[in-house]
């Protein structure tokens, strides 16, 4: 068996075993994902080292699959509207480079050369997943930004951009301004609440309207931004 392989399976391996115990965990203790994350806000707002404690659990997220968007609002309500954003901005793109080296690890060295291979085969080409397979390598910080904006799933877009070794400095630019607007709008969320597992009854309103507004921007700039990198694809096709 080849070292590659080895490592696969040892980082596949241990990967499961940690969502096992996760679960484990969660089931015997009979909490859901909004108690989960009420009782770490719990232990963390009694302890003067609670930012470095957010900013490891919030490393430890994507290993046990917990949602990025819990552990955000999470940040809101613990720190507040502007150290939250600071502390969501750091955790969350560390994690998110902590995935896609996973996503590298597990793809091996040979997925480049792979995945060029596939992309020169006319099947291939007409595949949706081979074609923006494709954009995520020659226009990693444009697609990567765009994915960002619309809210795809977080640690599928971390784990795929490591799996097709795409730059990681692109990758991680492209992270960091295009989770802003999210970043914003679900700290201001949880700024706004006094417990996490109460629900949306004590939400300002004013604060829900600047979240959507956010939300909505997001997606208004992805728009524009999908429509601007598509023009050169447009124009080649005119012109031939």
């Amino acid at each position: 068996m080849s070292r590659v392989w080895i490592q696969r399976i040892v980082i596949a391996a241990a990967w499961a075993a940690a969502i096992l115990a996760w679960r484990s965990y969660q089931t015997s203790n009979e909490l859901s994902t909004i108690e989960t994350a009420q009782r770490l806000i719990d232990d963390l707002d009694s302890m003067w080292w609670g930012p470095l404690a957010y900013v490891v659990a919030y490393l430890a997220r994507p290993i046990l699959l917990f949602p990025a968007s819990v552990m955000t609002v999470a940040g809101g309500l613990l720190f507040g509207p502007v150290a939250g954003v600071l502390l969501v901005v750091v955790a969350a793109n560390a994690s998110a480079m902590l995935v896609y080296l996973i996503g590298r690890a597990l793809a091996g060295h040979g997925a480049s050369v792979e995945a060029g291979r596939m992309g020169g085969s006319d099947d291939a080409r007409t595949g949706l997943v081979a074609r923006w397979g494709d954009r995520m390598r020659t226009r990693s910080f444009e697609t990567v930004f765009v994915m960002r904006l619309l809210f795809l799933p977080y640690d599928l877009v971390n784990v795929v951009s490591g799996a097709l070794r795409i730059r990681w400095t692109s990758f991680l630019a492209a992270t960091v301004l295009g989770t802003i607007p999210g970043t914003i709008s679900f700290v201001l969320l949880g700024a706004s609440l006094e417990r996490i597992d109460d629900g949306l009854g004590g939400v300002n309103p004013r604060t829900v309207a600047a979240s959507v507004a956010l939300f909505l921007l997001s997606l208004a700039i992805a728009r524009m931004a999908r429509a601007r990198a598509a023009e050169p694809v447009l124009e080649r096709t005119t012109d031939t």
